[in-house]
């Protein structure tokens, strides 16, 4: 016998993301959406673009949940309070499609091979949520910034490098359905040698 609910009740449905992200400063990311809007036209593209306030680069996903889960979040605050790094250059150089759901391919700004500075900030705040069991499995890190989904697939195309100093990550509040973002901790590095 199959059973749809637990106790008769259908599970949550999720309304809230968390997740720790690297966001360029504003004027970059006024250049990042430009090239988007470009690009859009170039190569026949109908997604609609992110948010300029929306580009980030995901460095961990925390789960998404039914209601903002405060315990997580200060849990997650107090992983990235003891990371310890130094600034450092973020680079990026092509655009390509990531395969996604039918019809939704997400159409990405991609990481450089010189991004090494991003996998460093990964992998130190990734052990760190580990420490404080936060951690979840997850794909291979690729450094990118999702400019728009689109149903067409995009092959890997260079572009002219960006590049922004990389001062702080954030743990962002996303708000399912409702295209809102809420930054919830933000956490400096140190300045560069």
């Amino acid at each position: 016998m199959h059973q749809s609910s637990l106790g008769g009740f259908a599970a949550p449905h999720p309304t809230d993301r968390l997740f720790f992200a690297v966001m360029p400063p504003p004027a970059v990311a006024e250049r990042v959406a430009s090239l988007a809007g470009e690009l859009r036209q170039q190569l026949r593209l109908r997604g609609r673009p992110r948010p300029t306030g929306h580009l980030h680069v995901t460095l961990h996903h925390l789960g998404d949940f039914a209601g903002l889960p405060q315990q997580r979040v200060d849990e997650a605050c107090a992983a990235a309070a003891s990371v310890e790094l130094s600034s450092f250059e973020a680079h990026f150089d092509r655009v390509a499609s990531f395969r996604g759901r039918a019809g939704k391919h997400p159409f990405v700004l991609l990481g450089a091979d010189r991004a090494t500075g991003l996998a460093g900030l990964y992998a130190n705040l990734g052990t760190r949520l580990a420490a404080a069991g936060l951690a979840r499995r997850e794909p291979a890190f690729v450094p990118h910034v999702t400019l728009l989904y689109d149903a067409l697939t995009i092959a890997p195309q260079p572009i002219e490098p960006f590049e922004w100093t990389v001062q702080e990550f954030v743990l962002i509040h996303s708000l399912l359905g409702r295209t809102e973002y809420r930054v919830l901790g933000r956490w400096p590095l140190a300045a560069g040698a």
